[in-house]
């Protein structure tokens, strides 16, 4: 394994474990907000994620596995969330 790293440098193939949603500084709302809908949507420490597509201008946005879902989130998003990347696994 390697280091925790941001969801949002991964490359397609990439496959790790999330360690941190958010960045629990929640003196601003849009934030708090951000964290609250990640949460939802499954983006919880502890799951899965395989990123499974990259977009083609800018590589945004990105198709994730998270656990047994499929989920599409802008890079921009996808910085908010810290992962232990596997890299026994890497493509």
């Amino acid at each position: 394994m390697s280091e925790p790293t941001k969801l949002s440098q991964a490359r397609r193939g990439d496959r790790g474990v999330i360690v941190k949603v958010g960045d629990h500084c929640h003196h601003q709302d849009h934030a708090l907000e951000l964290e609250r809908r990640l949460l939802e949507l499954g983006f919880v420490e502890g799951a899965t994620v395989e990123l499974l597509h990259e977009g083609l201008f800018g590589r945004d946005p990105i198709a994730l596995k998270v656990d047994d879902m499929r989920v599409a989130l802008r890079r921009l998003e996808a910085a908010s969330i810290s992962v232990q990347l596997d890299t026994s696994v890497a493509t």
